[in-house]
């Protein structure tokens, strides 16, 4: 059971395939938090306009969202997504889904929503966010931030092992492509660009191991407040 000392909520901010989420479930399985990947939610969106041919298109999504049922569901520590009741989690991973998302997550109404929802995740528990936003928009006053970077490279290799392909030339080509358009339409957006919080605590993970990041995160955790 966790200590009441520790800080809640925690938020984790950084670019794709960065260790946000494997972070973040280490920590809540660790010390008993929530844990919500709040990626999960904008991929969520984007599957659900696919499904309804809705186009990113800041009235069209505003009017969509408005409409649509997504809700969290925690199980074993983490958080389900479920849409009109239907648990999406395991389609979220889609190519489409994907190659769409920051089409999508980029959009001022479609965000609103989304940090309306995680607020309410984090409210009145003790919880840990990933994201690209948390630290600096949806939580700006979680009294422990971090900001996970890592190089397009390693994040490459990171995605293509994820996917099964470790050593595949042209996934891994296709993974650093697709990393590093995302990291600029993050980056560059007008509504919640991706960037550290000027309290997080930044962590490198080009030349470290996931397990040296989660032993690095979980001391700071442990003795915050000591």
């Amino acid at each position: 059971m966790a200590e009441p000392h520790l800080p809640a909520p925690v938020a984790i901010d950084g670019p794709a395939a960065s260790g946000k989420s494997t972070l973040g479930a280490a920590l809540a399985a660790r010390f008993g938090y929530r844990f919500l990947d709040t990626g999960l939610m904008y991929r969520a969106f984007t599957l659900a306009a696919l499904r309804a041919t809705v186009q990113p298109d800041d009235g069209d999504c505003a009017r969509f969202g408005a409409a649509l049922n997504l809700t969290l569901r925690s199980k074993g520590g983490g958080a389900r997504v479920l849409l009109d009741g239907e648990d999406v989690t395991d389609l979220l991973r889609d190519p489409r889904v994907e190659a769409n998302v920051s089409r999508y997550s980029a959009l001022p109404p479609v965000r609103e929503q989304m940090v309306r929802q995680q607020r309410e995740f984090a409210i009145g528990n003790r919880a840990i966010l990933a994201g690209r936003d948390i630290g600096t928009v949806v939580l700006p006053d979680a009294p422990l931030k971090f900001y996970l970077q890592a190089s397009e490279e390693a994040r490459a290799s990171r995605r293509s092992t994820q996917t099964g392909q470790w050593g595949n030339a042209q996934a891994t080509t296709e993974a650093r492509q697709d990393i590093a358009s995302r990291d600029v339409a993050d980056s560059t957006r007008k509504t919640s660009p991706l960037r550290p919080a000027e309290d997080a605590v930044v962590i490198d993970t080009t030349d470290i191991t996931l397990e040296q990041v989660i032993a690095i995160a979980s001391e700071l955790v442990a003795c915050f407040g000591a």
